[in-house]
């Protein structure tokens, strides 16, 4: 809001915390880490463009890295207590973690 409405372009500056810290302090946090929940969209993007074209086969090449990064980037948050030690990524219930 401050960025957007009074620009601001810094909200770190004006607050002396970040927009993470704040949303936390106020219960708004999400419950998956940003960088994570973007992998797990870009996942179900692939996913369902190979579901219209099953040939491609460079998309088929991508889907693999990308989910190897949610693996290794969903390690680190477990490792850092951001995630449930049982929390798993599964491909077939995507869809539902970012809808």
């Amino acid at each position: 809001v401050l960025r957007d409405s009074h620009g601001v372009a810094q909200v770190k500056s004006v607050t002396n915390n970040r927009i993470l810290r704040i949303l936390k302090a106020n219960g708004f946090a999400p419950e998956l880490p940003e960088d994570l929940y973007h992998l797990i969209k870009k996942a179900v993007q692939v996913r369902k463009h190979l579901e219209r074209s099953r040939k491609d086969k460079d998309a088929k090449f991508h889907l693999i890295l990308i989910e190897a990064r949610i693996h290794r980037v969903s390690r680190y948050y477990k490792e850092s207590k951001h995630l449930p030690p049982n929390w798993k990524y599964q491909s077939a219930t995507a869809a539902a973690l970012v809808s």
